[in-house]
């Protein structure tokens, strides 16, 4: 996908013009082999790096040991990876039939978020399991950091200058060498583009739509977490909020993974994200229903003709 290793990215609507953006973040020699280091890279390590610190200061407030934490991470961050992969290629097969040894080159991009969220839950699950914690209790506190991990790392797609959406008039509308290249490899007669992918014109800068969102659903969760008092209330919160803003994010992205269904082309992750709204809410009215019903049964038998018809009972049994 990638065949410039520096932009020239411009922002006409604020004024900004020709910023210069590189892809690679630092070059080095180990033992006598040259090693590249790539922004995208750098900027997800920062990224998980600042959710491990958060949430060692945060581990002691929610009955956590820290050093449990970090065994979480250690679970969490190869499955992300591998889960992330796996996604993408699943519905990119016919890009890597050719080529299988394509499939472990992460240097030209190609992490499915989605992917990473699946592997990193299924990592909690397992290691939950093996330390005899209540999988929600591990849920919920990752949940809050999720948000946070993954704005910092839309910044990634910025410096790749990928998953940007379609034109817009917007005053933030982005335009560069990787939005023109994009762009022409949609349009099957580059001299009459279709509409919204004008290679000539600004696209909407999606990365910087999915990081403020993002941000502000972290804020939310730092208070539902706090004040929550029912189990799995942070994750169906998570689920519900991002999935609205994916929804509608994705419905602009001009790289969206895709199948066909029913006669038409889907987008993969807007169907997601429906699903994850719509189950997110589904189980919420469950759970919710079901501590109506506990709390129902406990206030019946801790009424006073309940008591006395109980202590009854006690004494015919013990005449």
């Amino acid at each position: 996908m990638f065949t410039f290793l520096n932009y020239l990215v411009s922002f006409p609507g604020l004024g900004i013009e020709n910023l210069s953006i590189e892809r690679v973040a630092f070059e080095f020699n180990l033992f006598g082999r040259p090693l590249t280091v790539y922004w995208y890279g750098l900027i997800f390590t920062f990224a998980m790096l600042l959710c491990i610190a958060v949430a060692m200061m945060r581990a002691s407030r929610y009955d956590f040991i820290k050093d449990d934490v970090l065994d979480y991470f250690l679970w969490m961050i190869p499955f992300i990876l591998v889960g992330s992969r796996i996604y993408y290629v699943a519905f990119e097969w016919d890009q890597f039939r050719g080529s299988l040894a394509a499939i472990f080159d992460f240097r030209k991009g190609g992490l499915a978020f989605y992917g990473g969220v699946i592997g990193g839950m299924l990592a909690i699950t397992i290691a939950a399991r093996i330390k005899r914690v209540k999988l929600h209790r591990v849920l919920d506190f990752f949940a809050v950091l999720v948000p946070l991990g993954q704005g910092i790392g839309r910044w990634g797609n910025f410096f790749n200058q990928e998953a940007f959406g379609t034109n817009t008039q917007l005053p933030w509308g982005m335009i560069s060498e990787g939005t023109r290249q994009g762009l022409q490899a949609l349009n099957a007669n580059p001299a009459s583009p279709l509409p919204g992918l004008d290679p000539n014109l600004p696209v909407h800068p999606t990365f910087l739509y999915e990081f403020l969102a993002n941000m502000m659903i972290f804020v939310i969760l730092l208070f539902v977490h706090k004040h929550q008092k029912r189990p799995w209330s942070s994750v169906l919160t998570y689920f519900f909020l991002y999935g609205i803003v994916r929804f509608f994010v994705e419905g602009i992205r001009t790289d969206s993974l895709m199948f066909d269904a029913f006669g038409q082309s889907i987008r993969i992750s807007q169907l997601l994200s429906a699903v994850m709204v719509v189950g997110s809410v589904i189980v919420y009215l469950v759970i919710r229903g079901m501590d109506h019903k506990r709390k129902a049964l406990m206030a019946e038998l801790a009424a006073p003709d309940t008591i006395v018809e109980v202590a009854s009972v006690s004494d015919d049994l013990d005449e």
